[in-house]
């Protein structure tokens, strides 16, 4: 079976919260991860499934700890992969979720396949977001695209 690489994308901690979330759902379901607080493609499993949860900060820029992560991913062809994506954002701003978005841009250009619709969480609708980012990686349609990617 292979793993799933969760990247993380954080300046406040909220979407830290949604990672350790979701690594407490993978060790029940008892799939494989590894978690990534600075990701970097060198550590990276590229044959891995990616989960991608990433905040969005400023003026619609990704966090500080990502950033240099989506500088690596502009100069990359990565067609094996495939990825699924978490963005946490606040819908007052018209900015809303654009850290996650510009991940979505940026893997779909090195060619990577997003697996299922992103999960796009306004945190002043839901101020606990791992309750819905755990629902949404419940749902038939994401428990099937991670069973179909693993058991390749």
């Amino acid at each position: 079976m292979q793993k799933i690489e969760i990247l993380v994308g954080s300046m406040l901690g909220a979407t830290e919260y949604v990672a350790d979330a979701l690594v407490e759902k993978l060790q029940e379901m008892e799939i494989p991860n590894q978690l990534h607080l600075k990701p970097d493609l060198a550590d990276l499993d590229n044959s891995a499934l990616w989960l991608v949860c990433t905040s969005t900060h400023g003026a619609g820029e990704l966090p500080d700890n990502i950033k240099p992560f989506s500088k690596q991913l502009e100069e990359q062809q990565l067609p094996q992969l495939a990825y699924l994506l978490v963005g946490l954002g606040d819908s007052s701003y018209d900015t809303f979720c654009e850290g996650a978005k510009q991940m979505q841009t940026l893997l779909n250009n090195a060619g990577a396949t997003l697996l299922a619709e992103p999960i796009l969480i306004d945190v002043l609708q839901h101020p606990v977001p791992e309750d819905e980012v755990v629902a949404w990686f419940e749902s038939d349609l994401v428990r099937d695209a991670i069973k179909s990617r693993l058991q390749r």
